[in-house]
């Protein structure tokens, strides 16, 4: 792997390249991402996937925590005190 710095939008940032080896679909399916969507690169459009693959990650992170809320403790946070008394 070697390291560069890459400039986009304006936003500096440390990149580093990858080599990867994937079946001749997925190679397929992202060069035909890339025309239909006018992406710059190959890197651009796994770039993008794998933002999405983060965000899926969070967002089941944020509903594992909301589940964990405890409704009942919920209740007595407000230590007394209610809308009146503001």
């Amino acid at each position: 792997m070697s390291e560069k710095i890459l400039t986009t939008f304006g936003k500096t940032m440390q990149v580093e390249k990858l080599s990867i080896s994937l079946p001749a679909s997925l190679v397929q399916f992202i060069e035909g991402y890339k025309v239909a969507h006018d992406c710059k690169s190959r890197s651009q459009v796994i770039e993008m996937a794998l933002q999405l693959l983060r965000q899926q990650e969070l967002e089941e992170a944020y509903r594992e925590a909301s589940a964990e809320v405890d409704h009942d403790w919920d209740v007595t946070i407000t230590d007394g005190l209610t809308d009146e008394a503001w």
